[in-house]
């Protein structure tokens, strides 16, 4: 529809006098005084008088028939603004039907009802046609300035209605759009709070591990020291009981050079009191068991040293990424032995360049999550690696509970968890992954709920330029 106002009427009535009717009063024939106003304005000073729009009336002399000239003005953009019905047509659709047929077809469309007599009620028919707001009755005989006047205003408040409509779906087109940028908007803020919680957890994380580099480096201090002579006096300990040993023999041997008989049986009682024969077998084992538990705390401390590389500077190496993965699995020994059994299957790996603290991180969160997977029995993980062309790979398999399909998705989200409340921050695998990716790796995972998990590591074995 133009701009210009909808002065376009329907008339559906079966008697062809009330059209002759209507168009004489909607589309009368103008005087053609056009010549005389104009002079007559000039010479009594009063302004032209101005000529309303004409209305543009069509007919119809059915119901059926008025339809379908609704539906062709709208299919030609050219809808009608009003239509004046009749309720008392005897062949097909009375008024009431014919109008609910017109408003399925155009809701906007403005009804007049025309009748002296109806089969229905005032209240029946608004009831029954339930649009107080678009429907009016005019009673026969009508007055020409009624008709006019519900012409004139009905077509206006079409157009203020329509006008209204336009206004309402560009403001509505407006909030949408506007509501699409405040979610825009949003979803961009919480993925800078996202980001930002989780550069925060990586820097507490670095924190930790600078701080578990000096503690590993102040108990290689403190401990190595007493390590060192414990170890030393433990051999030199060892060396003098296995000369007494040279010594009880020689004694033992010269007893039988004894001739008090008194005395030889106190020596005897003696030894068998003190068990001698028992102190020299399990002396010995003590010495050994001893020097072992020594070593282990050795191997703790270099393990805790190798697994945290703060004292060796965040810097880029070349390492043995065997040795990392031995030495995080003796990090987090005590996590495991109550869960689940480790088997390796390992292969040759050339060294790597890497940030090893951050790797060994990541290892040990695979780890550790393997672990807590386990159900009441206990479980296996088993850790596997290899050699792809310019990658090594690296797996943790476990065979635990596993991860639903629909959280499989999500597992690498920052504060995704499905640990109960109080057990999981969410951020472990979501650091794992970030580390991953700025070795320029990659990370995956498959699982079976029921069966267990396994997560892929691949990372090259040189960094072109490694990433800040």
């Amino acid at each position: 529809m133009s701009e210009s106002s909808n002065r376009r009427i329907l008339l559906i009535d079966d008697t062809p006098s009330i059209h002759d009717d209507f168009r004489k009063i909607l589309t009368p024939e103008l005087p053609q005084h056009g010549e005389l106003d104009e002079m007559e304005s000039a010479l009594f000073g009063t302004e032209a008088k101005t000529v309303s729009p004409r209305f543009e009336l069509d007919s119809a002399y059915a119901g059926q028939e008025g339809l379908s000239k609704l539906i062709q003005a709208q299919h030609d953009n050219r809808p009608y603004a009003l239509a004046f019905v009749d309720m008392r047509m005897p062949q097909g659709w009375d008024g009431a039907e014919t109008i609910e047929h017109l408003w399925q077809a155009d809701p906007r469309l403005q009804v007049v009802v025309c009748t002296a007599y109806s089969d229905y009620s005032w209240d029946d028919l608004l009831n029954r046609l339930q649009a107080h707001d678009r429907l009016l009755i005019l009673k026969k005989p009508f007055d020409n300035i009624e008709v006019q006047q519900m012409a004139n205003t009905l077509t206006s408040k079409w157009d203020m209605t329509e006008r209204a409509s336009v206004q309402l779906d560009q403001l509505g087109h407006l909030v949408e759009r506007r509501t699409r940028q405040f979610q825009q908007a949003s979803v961009e803020l919480q993925q800078e709070i996202d980001e930002r919680k989780q550069l925060e957890s990586q820097l507490i994380q670095s924190e930790k591990l600078a701080s578990l580099g000096q503690l590993a480096a102040g108990v290689a201090h403190e401990i190595n020291n007493p390590i060192g002579f414990i170890s030393s006096n433990l051999g030199t300990l060892d060396g003098y009981f296995k000369q007494l040993q040279s010594m009880l023999d020689a004694y033992q041997g010269a007893e039988e050079a004894i001739g008090s008989v008194e005395l030889l049986e106190r020596l005897q009682t003696l030894r068998k009191d003190v068990e001698l024969d028992f102190l020299r077998e399990d002396i010995p084992l003590l010495i050994k068991e001893s020097k072992d538990g020594i070593n282990r705390v050795g191997q703790i401390v270099r393990d805790l040293k190798d697994f945290s590389r703060v004292d060796a500077s965040q810097e880029w190496q070349s390492v043995n990424l065997q040795a990392g993965i031995d030495s995080t699995l003796n990090i987090v020994a005590n996590e495991l032995k109550y869960k689940a059994d480790v088997i390796k299957h390992y292969q040759t790996l050339p060294e790597i360049e890497c940030l090893p603290s951050q790797i060994n991180q990541v290892i040990m969160n695979l780890i550790v999550n393997a672990a807590q997977a386990m159900g009441p029995e206990r479980g296996t993980i088993t850790l596997s690696n290899g050699v792809a062309g310019e990658k090594v790979w690296i797996e943790v398999a476990d065979t635990g509970s596993g991860i639903a399909p629909e959280c499989l998705q999500k597992i690498f989200d920052p504060f995704f968890t499905t640990k109960p409340v109080g057990q999981g921050t969410g951020l472990g695998l979501s650091l794992s992954y970030g580390i991953v990716k700025k070795h320029r790796g990659d990370i995956t995972v498959r699982s079976e709920v029921g069966v267990g998990t396994t997560f892929r590591i691949e990372l090259p074995i040189r960094q072109s330029t490694p990433v800040a």
